[in-house]
This record gives C-alpha cells, sequence and structure tokens, in this order.
C-alpha cells in the first residue's frame, strides 16, 4: 500500500477485513469544533474514531507530547485494529491532522499506514457514502510488531527533538528548522492564538506553511511541487530538518510531504506551544535571517 492513497483506491477497499479506516480528525480551539460529534454525524464507512487528541503522554512536560508505544497500541487494540490491518487515516480537518497520527505510525515502526489524499472534504465532495452514529470495535489481544531500529519514546534521539536540543541547534545550527505555522505567526505580526505565548519564531528557522504544500482542494502536490516548496523557503533537502509548528501538527504535515519525496526529517513536538511560553528562551521576529 502507497502511503497516500486516493479516493477511488479507498471506495475500492472498503470492505476488506484486513482494512481498517481511522479518523484522525483534529482542531483549534478557536474552530470551536468537536472531532468526535463530527465522527458520529458522517464517516467514511467501517470507520473508527481515533480520538487523536486524547493520544498524549501525560507523563510529559511538553504540551501534548507524542504517546508512548504502548499507549498507541493500547488505542489500537481497543478499536479492534489488529497488528497485520492495512490502515488508512484520514481526516475533516483544516489541518490535516491525520498527517499527526501518522507520523506516530511512522515513529513506532508500523509501515502499512496510508494518509487518505483530500481527506473526508474530498470523499463528501465527491458524494461518496458516509455512515453515521458513534462505531465501536471488539478489541484484540494483540501484539504490535515494531522494527528493531525504532526506540521507544524517552530515547528517539533520531525522530524527534526536544526544548533543550532546539535550543544548542541555534548556535550549532546542525540542523534547518522549518517552522509550519502562517507567516503572520511566523514573523509577530500577528499574536499567538494561545494564551501567554509570545508571537514571533525560533531564531533561525525557515518558514513553509503547510498549506504550500497542498492543492487547492486538500491533496498532497506532486513531487515537483513539493520539492521546489521547500527549496523557495530556504531548505536544502541534501541536509538536516527539524520542523515546528504550533503544537506539532502542521509540522507533521511537512514531514509527511517530506516522506512522499523520499526525505525525512525530525519533529520539535512541543514546537511554539512550548518554546513561545517560556520567556527564558529567544524570540526572533520578521522575516526569516
Amino acid at each position: 500500500m502507497e502511503p497516500l492513497v486516493s479516493t477511488r483506491w479507498l471506495a475500492d477497499a472498503l470492505g476488506s477485513p484486513d482494512l481498517a479506516v481511522l479518523d484522525a480528525s483534529a482542531h483549534l480551539p478557536g474552530a470551536e469544533r468537536d472531532a468526535r460529534a463530527e465522527f458520529a454525524e458522517a464517516h467514511i464507512p467501517g470507520g473508527q474514531f481515533f480520538d487523536l487528541k486524547s493520544l498524549t503522554n501525560p507523563d510529559s512536560d511538553v504540551p501534548s507530547a507524542l504517546p508512548t508505544r504502548i499507549q498507541l497500541e493500547d488505542r489500537l487494540g481497543a478499536l479492534g485494529v489488529a497488528s497485520s490491518d492495512r490502515i488508512v487515516l484520514y481526516d475533516n480537518s483544516a489541518l490535516r491532522s491525520s498527517a499527526r497520527a501518522w507520523f506516530m505510525f511512522d515513529l513506532y515502526g508500523w509501515k502499512n499506514v496510508a494518509l487518505l489524499d483530500g481527506g473526508l472534504q474530498k470523499w463528501i465532495a465527491e458524494k461518496r457514502p458516509v455512515e453515521s452514529g458513534a462505531e465501536t470495535a471488539e478489541a484484540r489481544n494483540q501484539t504490535v510488531p515494531v522494527q528493531p531500529s525504532v526506540i521507544v519514546m524517552g530515547d528517539n534521539e533520531g525522530r524527534v527533538r526536544c526544548k533543550a536540543e532546539m535550543l544548542a541547534n541555534i548556535d550549532a545550527n546542525a540542523e534547518q528548522v522549518v517552522d509550519a505555522r502562517d507567516a503572520a505567526r511566523f514573523r509577530g505580526d500577528a499574536p499567538d492564538i494561545r494564551s501567554g505565548v509570545a508571537a514571533g519564531h525560533i531564531p533561525g528557522s525557515c518558514n513553509l506553511p503547510f498549506g504550500i504544500v497542498l492543492n487547492e482542494d486538500g491533496t498532497f502536490k506532486g513531487d515537483a511541487d513539493i520539492r521546489a516548496a521547500f527549496a523557495d523557503a530556504g531548505v536544502d533537502l541534501d541536509q538536516p530538518i527539524v520542523t515546528t509548528c504550533g503544537s506539532g501538527i502542521t509540522a507533521s504535515v511537512l514531514l509527511f510531504a517530506l516522506h512522499l519525496i523520499g526525505k525525512s526529517g525530525a519533529l520539535y513536538d512541543g514546537s511554539w506551544s512550548e518554546w513561545g511560553s517560556d520567556p527564558s528562551l529567544p524570540v526572533a521576529t520578521g522575516e526569516p535571517a
């Protein structure tokens, strides 16, 4: 299964016994949207509500921290998703939040996972069938296979960055920091959407608003356009990259776009909600240096 599947592909695959379809919608607080209620109102037939917003590590100091591998396994078991299933993630969010869920799976070694290109918006626009109601599934006892190279959270130096590492990188300049937020918030021209969080960006960051790697219908752009978007933002695709945003969601959209063109990157999971709320940390404003 390719990492990005079309609505036609999914429509043809629905009903397959080894297919799990998970709604990974999440919204900003200001959107005043309830992802669970919207799922109950309309979702792809056979879909399950992944409840992305609740899948965080409560023992971490990082706001909305990535879950542990065990948390992810438990959530999938509760949804009745077997370790051998093909998983298709989708969302109905302006944030393309299913990319955050994809990063969780990719982090812990799941290989047979894809995003639905265009999400539920495209599915509905094409007048494809939907179901209503809060779907449930019988939990299965399972062991999720994890590749030996995958390291559990807390010691994952290859894929997730912490605040101290981001601070050290300002001087070391070992990794290019790419901020997925809109240009106004990046520059500090607009206040942050969270109370008590400074305006601006991590010094030395590039700015690539995540929507630039998407088409108007929410589907991902092609290889050449994705490469051009990173290049236009001043990013060298042959050098290490770490992405950031407000809370780690749209930064994951950029990581998925990198994945589509055969590249990889790390995630600053705390992102601006952590950095901008710490007055001891340096903040830059204006255009990228």
